[in-house]
């Protein structure tokens, strides 16, 4: 785990955060109270993270981003944009999680629906 000092302003890390091993927090970056990380997290320079916020393995948070209090975020997330308080996300691009599961549900349905139209194809009368 690696915390760089800032640069500009001050790392913080707040009270009763836990950090696992195999993250790194780059230089300038805020943190909150009671915030958890879990293993192989990446946060970029200048990142503000509100108290009670978890970040869970291998997620990651680019520069200059703004996450609430009390969001959390899957493994393997990708944060790209500000992300308000209590905001659930996963993917990456990072987005709700309710969203990411019913397109992730979409996809694991298309090769399904590609099989039926493939079918109506197949069916077609021929030069007409």
């Amino acid at each position: 785990t690696c915390v760089d000092r800032g640069s500009i302003n001050d790392t913080i890390v707040g009270a009763g955060t836990k950090i696992d091993n195999m993250v790194h927090v780059a230089h300038n970056v805020q943190i909150g109270k009671r915030c958890l990380f879990m293993a192989c997290v990446g946060i970029a320079g200048s990142v503000r993270i509100g108290d009670d916020s978890i970040l869970a393995g291998q997620s990651g948070v680019i520069q200059h981003m703004t996450i609430g209090r009390g969001v959390r975020v899957a493994s393997q997330a990708g944060v790209m944009r500000d992300l308000p308080d209590g905001a659930t996300v996963s993917g990456s691009p990072a987005r709700s999680h309710r969203e990411m599961m019913r397109a992730q549900a979409t996809i694991f349905r298309l090769a399904d629906i590609l099989r039926d139209l493939e079918a109506l194809v197949q069916e077609r009368p021929r030069g007409g």
